[in-house]
């Protein structure tokens, strides 16, 4: 498929940094608004704006969407095993399973961080995973 100039260049320069900023809203998610599930997203925007200047077979060939496949999966049954860890401790689904410090506050934040890497690597494998093949099933528009 061919794709123009100015969409490939502005790809190329711009996922960057939108991956940047879909880390970020990961990583902080614990402290401000955003997390997980939107950090993800965007996430997932950034590799898709790399698919879209360049074709759906070459991203395959750089990051292998098998992979992204197994990252999905492995991060649900993650997620999973703590919820379910803090109902076998006694408490409630994902109760907090460690102490650190004296306060709760740290404790809690950590975990809510873990549970944001988690989350947010589910929900940005899987969107990635989705549009790939939608990208890979589109038709060719020459065929038309």
């Amino acid at each position: 498929m061919n794709k123009t100039t100015i969409v490939s260049v502005i790809s190329r320069k711009l996922a960057p940094f939108v991956l940047l900023f879909g880390f970020y809203l990961v990583s902080y998610g614990h402290l401000t608004p955003g997390g997980g599930f939107q950090g993800g997203v965007i996430i997932a925007s950034g590799l898709v704006l790399i698919m879209l200047g360049q074709d759906a077979d070459r991203v395959d060939q750089v990051v292998h969407v098998r992979l992204f496949g197994l990252a999905e999966a492995a991060s649900l049954l993650t997620f999973l095993a703590v919820g379910v860890a803090g109902m076998f401790a006694g408490g409630a689904f994902l109760r907090v399973l460690f102490r650190v410090g004296t306060e709760g506050r740290i404790r809690d934040a950590l975990f809510v961080f873990g549970l944001n890497l988690v989350i947010g690597l589910k929900v940005g494998a899987g969107m990635t995973v989705i549009c790939y093949r939608l990208f890979e099933e589109r038709p060719d528009p020459e065929a038309w």
